[in-house]
């Protein structure tokens, strides 16, 4: 697995130049003039963490934010961007530092913080957690990532989907090159 930075229009990937999910990546690392736009152009899966904001002109994309960039409880959603609105390209971006991996590791901080920021009790706070971690844990952020747009793809194989990073540390989009 490798990570392409994307200095100028010629290191986006072939499959994605020219496409929605180029003037992405051009809007956002390159400054592209931000186009108009009067319906989206694809469909943004990304994470709901609040340290990446992207640069995009208005109109050009539904943008779907949930944990770890997982879409699988968003799927309704998805297809009706798709359907719907007619997108037929998915940028899922991953980020670097996600909070959804190693979820385990933040147990006593999210129960304790459901026990003083939203009055619950411990054991409602601690079946909160235990029932639901397993359905938002992540593992690793680029193997969930690739797993992810296999997915979608297999789900909407007339869709192009790309797989993406946001490095938190440069806040610039990266493609993430697939193993053959």
């Amino acid at each position: 697995m490798e990570i392409l930075a994307i200095q100028s229009s010629s290191d986006i990937p072939q499959p994605y130049r020219d496409t929605p999910i180029g003037r992405l990546v051009e809007y956002h690392n390159l400054d592209r003039t931000l186009d108009p736009h009067t319906r989206a152009a694809l469909l943004i899966g990304m994470c709901m963490d609040n340290r990446k904001h992207l640069r995009i002109p208005d109109n050009f994309a539904y943008i779907i934010r949930a944990g770890g960039a997982n879409l699988r409880y968003s799927e309704f959603k998805v297809s009706f961007a798709i359907a719907i609105g007619g997108v037929q390209h998915i940028a899922l971006i991953g980020h670097t530092n996600c909070g959804m991996v190693n979820l385990a590791s933040k147990r006593e901080q999210f129960i304790e913080g459901l026990m003083t920021r939203a009055g619950w009790d411990r054991e409602t706070a601690v079946d909160h957690f235990q029932n639901l971690a397993p359905m938002f844990e992540i593992g690793n952020e680029v193997d969930f990532l690739l797993g992810e747009v296999k997915r979608l793809r297999n789900r909407y194989p007339r869709v192009t989907v790309a797989p993406m990073l946001y490095k938190v540390e440069d806040n610039r989009l990266y493609f993430v090159r697939e193993g053959d």
